[in-house]
């Protein structure tokens, strides 16, 4: 018989805010990011440059296990308008947008 595959993902456990409005992250200049957010080389992310900035976001979401550092890094109108840009596993963005109904109409 064979075994039901679980992914890591299915295990994981994802943050999520309970509002876009409390997503005050910055918008402009260069962001580092935490090891515990993210401990490739990059590390630095010029939000000016749109992949850059959708990677830290990418990053930040999965990567979050404290809505503080969404609060910080993540800002809620700039997530709206790039939602459907940024991979995410299937989890998180079910997560998001069952809380978020918006989001993937956003843009």
């Amino acid at each position: 018989m064979a075994q039901a595959r679980v992914l890591y993902e299915d295990g994981r456990p994802y943050t999520v805010p309970d509002s876009l409005e409390e997503l005050t992250g910055p918008t402009a200049g260069v962001v580092e990011l935490p090891l515990r957010l993210d401990w490739s080389e990059q590390g630095r992310y010029d939000l000016s440059d749109e992949r850059q900035r959708n990677l830290m976001y990418e990053r930040v979401i999965r990567e979050s296990m404290r809505v503080e550092d969404l609060r910080a890094f993540v800002h809620g109108p700039t997530l709206a308008n790039v939602w459907r840009q940024l991979w995410l596993p299937r989890k998180v963005r079910t997560l998001w947008e069952s809380r978020f109904p918006s989001l993937p109409r956003a843009a």
